[in-house]
């Protein structure tokens, strides 16, 4: 079962009421329940967490290092600015998928640059609360890939060894 770290980043508290015709009304804890439910159906565990604070952040980001599988953040407002949340996800190296529930490349020109875009693995914007399900589903592909890939090594590679180990003991190289 893969573990997977959602953060939600400054003002997402405030969903549902913050300015609803560029957020939509879907609360944080109506998304919450949707990513909950989603992980439920998928077999994963999730942990969700939100803050205001660009440092609690870099913190969940780097206690995650050993705890968790990937990550789906919103970096809110830090998506602009934040070289630290950048960093801690670079240092971590956990698969990450930056989510934001508005297009940041057809708003204003300030968000239309993500600091965060370099080190995740990928980037969803513009779909709204299924930004967040469509990033689970994107990290989740991607942790599956992996771990099939590792399982074919596993099986191949013992056979492998045994051809070779029997080809040297005879004198034949490659």
């Amino acid at each position: 079962m893969f573990h997977v770290l959602v953060l939600h980043g400054p003002n997402l508290n405030l969903l549902g009421v913050r300015e609803q015709s560029v957020y939509g009304d879907a609360s944080l804890k109506t998304i919450n329940a949707a990513i909950t439910k989603l992980a439920k159906e998928e077999g994963l565990r999730v942990q969700i967490k939100q803050s205001n604070l660009e440092g609690e952040l870099v913190t969940w980001i780097q206690e995650a290092r050993h705890r968790f599988d990937a990550i789906v953040i919103n970096p809110g407002g830090y998506t602009h600015t934040s070289v630290a949340i950048r960093d801690a996800i670079a240092a971590v190296a956990i698969p990450t998928v930056e989510v934001h529930l508005t297009n940041i490349y057809r708003r204003e020109e300030f968000r239309q640059r993500s600091y965060i875009a370099g080190v995740a693995l990928g980037q969803i914007s513009g779909f709204g609360p299924t930004s967040y399900l469509l990033g689970i589903q994107a990290v989740l592909q991607h942790l599956r890939a992996i771990r099939s890939s590792h399982t074919r090594l596993r099986s191949v590679t013992p056979s492998a060894s045994n051809a070779q180990g029997k080809g040297r003991k005879r004198g034949i190289t490659s």
